[in-house]
């Protein structure tokens, strides 16, 4: 018994074209034969406190990690509904390693939307190059002759000891009145790393903090963040590459999710696996699949799952429409898929509750593969891009019309 993934269903709904949409079922089956793997593996990345590499190296075989970059640089150039569908399914094999997954093609997919020098720095030499992101700005900048001199650090840096590339944010130096914000593109030997992630789940992103001290950054490596967000990007090819012309906050944000959906699949997986037979303590029932409660419980935490998905494919058919048709997501589709983002990351962590419940106290003994799942999804849960009260007051401000600005970018 499986829940319904619902891949076809909602992109009919919405009217996109699925000529220009295409959803690559391949690519999620190449997911999905590496899910035993990255199961076999995951209480090693967990106790190491970083994903094991030979996982990291059978991603990077599969094409996994560069999801969103070019077929010209070597990359699989997918759908956002393909990618968020592949990482669901890493992610079901194991939260952390779902996470950096979705963090680096995020991360990778940022530098393809730089210029074609750029593009060159990264890709000409290494078609498997990956790149971490963090958009908080570091401590230092000094404009000179052709770029910057930054230093500073950069918390937090997950699936970072995975990258050749770091995208760092950075304060501009821009007229008073304009918005500072920039990202910059930092090479591998640029950089060091501190360790400073110490927390009870997502143990395996390695989501340390990056260091560096007196770095030249040239302007080609510079993007204004407003230009990103407005998906006004560098790269001369937007009128021949669809992942070229994504929307930049909604694809960072629903990226984040992919691991949420997946958490909850697999505590869906080993609920229908282990709690249909075993007794349920200090009542008659010898079988759970037999006790009202329990059937209950497993309908409402499987309708939340199917909801998130059906959410969460919506959103990227959305995403995908709008790289489709050349154009930029108005403001009311870009705040209803922020508030959309943080909706789906808890009905998969509401999901995931109910199911501990229903199998008991010991789906919290260190042991429980449950235990891990549910630490995953808690902390995942609290990325600012994810929390939902704050996709909630910005969704609500433009529905009514407030008098006061949006509260974060969109």
């Amino acid at each position: 018994m499986t829940i319904d993934n619902l891949i076809s269903a909602p992109r009919e709904a919405i009217g996109v074209d699925l000529a220009q949409a295409p959803f690559d079922e391949e690519l999620v089956a190449r997911a999905t034969k590496l899910v035993p793997f990255i199961r076999e593996h995951a209480s090693e990345g967990a106790a190491e406190e970083q994903v094991s590499t030979v996982v990291i190296d059978a991603l990077a075989d599969e094409g996994l990690l560069n999801l969103f970059v070019p077929r010209r640089l070597g990359g699989q150039a997918t759908t956002t509904r393909t990618a968020l569908e592949v990482l669901a399914e890493i992610s079901r094999g194991d939260g952390a390693t779902g996470w950096i997954s979705s963090l680096l093609n995020a991360g990778t997919w940022f530098g393809t939307t730089y210029g074609e020098q750029t593009q060159q720095e990264i890709w000409g030499d290494n078609p498997n190059a990956r790149i971490s992101a963090i958009f908080t700005p570091g401590s230092s900048m000094e404009r000179v002759e052709g770029g910057y001199i930054v230093s500073g650090r950069w918390p937090w840096a997950s699936g970072g000891f995975a990258a050749n590339w770091a995208c760092l944010g950075i304060a501009l130096d821009v007229p008073e009145g304009e918005d500072p914000r920039g990202l910059a593109l930092f090479s591998r030997d640029q950089y060091s790393f501190e360790r400073t992630w110490f927390v009870t789940g997502m143990k395996g992103t390695a989501s340390n903090t990056i260091v560096m001290e007196n770095q030249f950054v040239p302007d080609h490596r510079i993007q204004p963040f407003v230009g990103m967000r407005d998906a006004n990007y560098l790269t001369p090819f937007k009128d021949e590459e669809l992942t070229s012309r994504m929307a930049f906050i909604p694809l960072a944000a629903i990226i984040l999710i992919a691991p949420q959906l997946g958490l909850a699949r697999h505590a869906m997986e080993l609920t229908l696996k282990k709690l249909p037979n075993k007794g349920v303590a200090y009542t008659r029932y010898t079988e759970a699949r037999n006790s009202p409660s329990h059937q209950l419980g497993i309908a409402e935490a499987a309708t939340k799952l199917r909801l998130a998905e059906l959410l969460a494919a919506n959103m990227a058919d959305l995403i995908d429409s709008s790289a489709a048709a050349n154009e930029l997501q108005p403001l009311e589709t870009r705040v209803q898929i922020r508030n959309d983002v943080g909706v789906v990351a808890d009905l998969c962590k509401e999901a995931i509750g109910i199911l501990m419940t229903l199998n008991g106290a010991g789906s919290f003994a260190e042991p429980n593969v449950l235990s891990r799942v549910w630490r995953d999804s808690e902390i995942a849960a609290r990325h600012a891009y994810v929390t939902s009260a704050v996709g909630k007051e910005v969704y609500g401000r433009v529905l009514l019309g407030t008098d006061d600005p949006i509260t974060m970018d969109v």
